[in-house]
C-alpha cells in the first residue's frame, strides 16, 4: 500500500482538498475536489457569524452551534468519501494537513458579533475547525499549519529541494488541468510536509 496524505485549504463554506502520494521525489495527485460544508438553502450557512450578528446572544450561540454541527457533518461525510476512494486505490491515508490563519485567538462571541472584521475571521476559524473535527471523527490524524509558516516549513523540511518541490507542484497544472489554483498548490505542499515525516 502506498502512503498518502490529504491537504485542505478552507474557505467560507467549503474546502479545497488534495490527496497526495510521493515516491522518490515524484508527486502523484490521487484526488482533488471541492468539499462543500453548507447546504445551498441553509440560512446563513456560508456566513454563520454574519447571520448571527443581529440575534440576541443566547440565540446566536444556539444558531452557531447548530450551524457548526451541520458543517462538521458535511465535512466528515466529504472526507470519508475521499478516504474510501483512496482505500479503493490501495492508498493508506497517514494524515491530513489543514492550512490555518495566522490570527490571534478570537475574543468572546459578543465582541465578535459587534465587529465586522471579526465576523470574517471567526467564520474562517469556524470552517477550519469543522474540517479538523471531521478528521477526528474519521480517526484521521490532523496537523494544523499556519499558512504564513508554510514557506519556512518547506525550507526546514526539504532544505535546498524546497524550491524544486514548489516548482514540481506548480508544474502539475500541465498534466492535471483546472482547477490548479493557489488552493490546490498550498494544500498539496501541506500534504507533502506530512508525507516527508
Amino acid at each position: 500500500m502506498r502512503r498518502a496524505a490529504i491537504g485542505i485549504r478552507v474557505h467560507s463554506g467549503w474546502g479545497a482538498l488534495v490527496a497526495v502520494s510521493s515516491d522518490n521525489g515524484a508527486i502523484e495527485i490521487l484526488d482533488r475536489r471541492r468539499i462543500s460544508v453548507t447546504g445551498t438553502t441553509d440560512r446563513g450557512a456560508s456566513q454563520p457569524y454574519h447571520a448571527a450578528r443581529n440575534l440576541p446572544l443566547p440565540e446566536a450561540e444556539t444558531f452557531l452551534a447548530s450551524a457548526f454541527a451541520a458543517a462538521h457533518t458535511a465535512a466528515s461525510s466529504g472526507l470519508r468519501e475521499v478516504m474510501d476512494a483512496l482505500r479503493a486505490q490501495k492508498s493508506q491515508v497517514t494524515g491530513c494537513a489543514i492550512l490555518m490563519a495566522a490570527g490571534r485567538p478570537l475574543p468572546p462571541l459578543e465582541k465578535i458579533l459587534s465587529a465586522h472584521p471579526l465576523l470574517h475571521t471567526a467564520e474562517g476559524e469556524f470552517f477550519r475547525q469543522a474540517f479538523a473535527k471531521a478528521c477526528d471523527s474519521n480517526k484521521l490524524p490532523v496537523t494544523k499549519i499556519k499558512e504564513r509558516d508554510l514557506e519556512s516549513a518547506l525550507k526546514e523540511k526539504f532544505g535546498r529541494n524546497a524550491t524544486r518541490t514548489k516548482t514540481k507542484v506548480q508544474l502539475l497544472a500541465r498534466t492535471l488541468g483546472s482547477p490548479w489554483t493557489a488552493d490546490q498548490k498550498h494544500a498539496t505542499l501541506a500534504a507533502l510536509l506530512l508525507l516527508s515525516r
